[in-house]
């Protein structure tokens, strides 16, 4: 009978199997380990990266650039026309050509146009203007309403009544003069009367577009006649210079720009005399922009006075002549519209000024056909030969006006325009 062998283990072996056992369950259980820690680790930062959002990160702001403020320029275009003088055969075919009423509109209408250039128009009404008193002519005027009346719907807004006619109908005149003008539009400035001593401060200033001018209407003389004693307003006299230097020095507080106008000067002559040279002079020291003179019906030049006290040049139209009259001579139907830009500056953070600029003289030509018929005012410039040849005056050519309006006002300052 086969016999079988029994394997018996040593108790020693079992001892060493039982050890590598425990080795390789340990090097599992640290590797099992090891991948759990390295996947929870994985997990963790996957669960951070996810729940952090990422700072944004602003831009510098960058710097705006800033313009300046500018400064503000406003310009303004002036025109001034000389005498308005209004003798009968003018008023009297006024009265022809309306019927029942006064119709101006053919002694001007070739102007007209002319004057819408201009943002302000100024003239010297020579004569007094009412309904109230008959029309008359020379010597002693006064014309009837509807020639003012003419004049602002072309365009003139601005009239000085101080000359030597403000007193031809004595204190009925003055009060009905000024009775008129008081019913003209609010923008009708209207200067040079005034009521008395405690009027003298009462200035005309016109504002356009914001700049303000003064008006100062003063004349030499009123024919010899006084101011009447039962007078409602009066004149200022060139001699009262006092009153003259207030007003401007006034004026000057409280405008922009400060005009004096100056009726004076030797009548019919193109010679500048010494009286009006000083009180040009003076009224630049005292602060004018500009002057502007009328009476001697016939051109004076412009001249510059230098202001004592700031160096500022003053121009002065020493005689623009006459705008309109059925004066004779030659030389009285030649006039000039002086012409210049008011040109007033805003400076941020500072004081405006104001400078007078473009100074020119545009001639004019009063025109009527025989007898004195047919009268009305022309620009040189559309003056023709023909029409000329069709004056009252036989002798009226174009070749003597261009050359005396060059000798008495310099070819410089003339304009075409």
């Amino acid at each position: 009978m086969k016999r079988h062998s029994r394997k018996i283990c040593h108790p020693r072996h079992n001892r060493a199997a039982q050890g590598n056992v425990l080795l390789r369950w340990a090097i599992i259980c640290v590797c099992v380990a090891l991948c759990v820690c390295v996947g929870a680790a994985f997990i963790l930062h996957a669960k951070s990266t996810k729940a952090v959002s990422p700072i944004p990160i602003t831009p510098p702001p960058q710097s705006v650039s800033v313009a300046p403020p500018q400064p503000v320029v406003t310009t303004l275009h002036f025109s001034a026309s000389g005498d308005d003088l209004i003798h009968d055969g003018l008023y009297l075919q006024a009265k022809k050509r309306g019927g029942d009423v006064y119709d101006f509109t053919a002694l001007y209408e070739n102007v007209a146009d002319f004057y819408k250039n201009f943002d302000i128009n100024w003239v010297n009404q020579e004569t007094l203007v009412s309904d109230e008193i008959a029309p008359s002519g020379y010597p002693t005027f006064c014309s009837p309403t509807a020639v003012a009346q003419t004049l602002y719907n072309i365009g003139f807004r601005v009239f000085a009544l101080s000359n030597n006619h403000s007193y031809d109908k004595g204190a009925k005149g003055i009060a009905s003069t000024l009775n008129f003008w008081r019913t003209m539009p609010q923008d009708t400035v209207f200067t040079g009367l005034y009521a008395g001593d405690a009027d003298y401060a009462n200035i005309a200033i016109q504002e356009v577009n914001g700049v303000k001018i003064a008006y100062l209407p003063y004349t030499e003389l009123t024919n010899g006649i006084p101011t009447p004693q039962d007078a409602v307003a009066n004149i200022i006299y060139t001699s009262d210079t006092a009153v003259i230097e207030k007003q401007i020095k006034l004026a000057r507080t409280l405008a922009d720009v400060v005009i004096p106008c100056v009726h004076m000067g030797t009548e019919n002559s193109h010679e500048v005399n010494d009286a009006q040279r000083t009180l040009g002079q003076q009224m630049a020291d005292w602060g004018a922009d500009i002057i502007i003179g009328t009476h001697p019906h016939v051109v004076q030049p412009v001249e510059y006075f230098t202001a004592a006290q700031t160096g500022k040049q003053v121009p002065m139209f020493m005689s623009l002549g006459n705008f309109v009259s059925t004066q004779n001579p030659i030389d009285n139907l030649i006039g000039v519209v002086g012409t210049f830009d008011i040109i007033k500056t805003v400076e941020p953070d500072q004081p405006s000024h104001t400078a007078i600029e473009n100074v020119k003289a545009v001639p004019i030509v009063m025109h009527y056909d025989s007898n004195y018929t047919n009268a009305r005012v022309y620009l040189l410039r559309d003056y023709t030969d023909e029409l000329a040849a069709q004056h009252g005056n036989p002798n009226m050519n174009l070749t003597y006006i261009h050359t005396m309006l060059a000798e008495n006002m310099g070819t410089d300052i003339l304009s075409m325009e």
